[in-house]
């Protein structure tokens, strides 16, 4: 019975790895395109830092929650026909999802076009920071457009495990980003503008090298090219992908949230800085979690619309067992370089001391957000998002933030008090 469970376990394990190394690639190499630039414009000062900090956590983390969310209603819808043969159904699902998603970025782009007032007088975000973060944002609205293209695409390809493609593809717009971010930014002087552009042009590489994908002629059951039929059950799809969207959102805000909170503490910009790295190293370590959970909901979507439940059940015990080593070996890294790691965005050091006291904290978060992405991903490839969106209400809002709050205030521990709250 032991070798019986062991095999199955290696089997298992084996099929997991198929599906996850290049998704956790994928997703880092995706995340790093903005971890990049913020490290970039990091070293050009703290306000440049907090305002990169304050767009892409707080107004990207808005939209990115939103965009990615309504993507994840292919993960069940695609994942479930691709295990019950339906292999004809996923190209008129992948259109469906752009014109939601498309929709919903056109409606985001005023958040992007007015940042400076909604940052600075809504949000009460420091002068300076929101000054300088609002032309960012304004130079950044195109990269919306792109996840829109981008995150159906992707749903896609996963859920036919074509994930080395994807792998690639990602990987090379990181490698164009670093090169195009250098030059606009160290060598052009270009400042926040050329990051910004350099985001953009980025992340728009990568959604037309996924389109030329779809299109090369490898895909002949699932993509027969667009179709009026996208437009039929739309309200049904906008549903699910509503769902979806509010599974997503209330974590990706979570940490938006913290940032507007530690932005009102006393020396506000000096908090935000401090935040932004040990959120910045948080969020790298979500996207490996984030790369497995994607792989996790195709393996359970897959089993359950080949009606094969307990190898869905299977294949969630070995995902979760694998994410909580991997957590174990961030924390430890995390924990040993606490003092290092913060200099590759900031050479202020009260910024590094800062994040370094924060790295204890910063590594226990990182283990057990480490398992969290994966169970979400169970409840998307058996079609739960809606019971995980409650949990997350509970687990980030009643408690995360209510806590964070008295920490940080009450008990005058600043940005300390919002990392013991995550």
């Amino acid at each position: 019975m032991r070798r019986t469970l062991a095999t199955k376990s290696w089997e298992e394990s084996k099929l997991l790895w198929r599906l996850a190394f290049p998704a956790v690639l994928t997703e880092v190499f995706q995340f790093s395109i903005g971890f990049v630039t913020a490290s970039f414009v990091g070293h050009i000062g703290v306000v440049e830092l907090a305002a990169v900090t304050v767009v892409e956590s707080i107004l990207e983390g808005f939209a990115y929650g939103v965009l990615f969310g309504m993507g994840c209603a292919l993960d069940t819808l695609c994942g479930q026909a691709v295990g019950a043969g339906q292999l004809d159904l996923l190209g008129v699902y992948v259109q469906q999802s752009w014109i939601v998603c498309g929709a919903a970025a056109v409606a985001l782009t005023p958040a992007y076009a007015f940042a400076m007032p909604i940052l600075g007088s809504l949000l009460r975000q420091p002068a300076a920071v929101a000054a300088a973060a609002g032309p960012y944002a304004r130079w950044a609205i195109p990269r919306l457009l792109a996840h829109a293209a981008n995150f159906p695409l992707q749903k896609f390809f996963q859920t036919q495990s074509r994930v080395w493609a994807l792998t690639a593809i990602t990987g090379a717009a990181l490698a164009a980003h670093v090169a195009l971010t250098y030059v606009a930014v160290n060598r052009l002087r270009y400042g926040l503008r050329g990051a910004a552009v350099a985001g953009n042009v980025s992340y728009w590489l990568i959604d037309a090298a996924q389109f030329a994908y779809l299109v090369s002629g490898r895909f002949p059951d699932a993509w027969k090219g667009f179709s009026v039929v996208a437009f039929r059950n739309l309200a049904a799809f906008v549903k699910i992908s509503l769902v979806s969207a509010a599974m997503i959102c209330l974590e990706f805000w979570y940490y938006a949230a913290l940032l507007i909170l530690v932005g009102l503490l006393k020396n506000g910009q000096l908090q935000l800085d401090i935040m932004s790295v040990c959120i910045n190293y948080e969020f790298w370590t979500m996207m490996v979690a984030l790369g497995f959970s994607e792989a996790v909901s195709v393996r359970v979507s897959n089993e359950l619309g080949g009606s094969r439940p307990k190898d869905a059940k299977f294949a969630v015990a070995v995902a979760a067992i694998t994410s909580a080593l991997i957590g174990a070996t961030f924390m430890a890294v995390f924990f040993i370089w606490r003092r290092s790691l913060p200099r590759l965005f900031s050479d202020d050091e009260e910024v590094v001391d800062g994040a370094a006291r924060l790295g204890y904290l910063l590594a226990v978060t990182v283990f057990f957000g480490s398992i969290g992405p994966v169970l979400s991903g169970v409840a998307v490839g058996a079609g739960w998002q809606l019971q995980v969106a409650f949990v997350n209400i509970g687990c980030y809002y009643l408690v995360g933030i209510p806590v964070g709050v008295l920490l940080g205030f009450k008990f005058k521990l600043g940005a300390l008090g919002y990392g013991r709250a995550c």
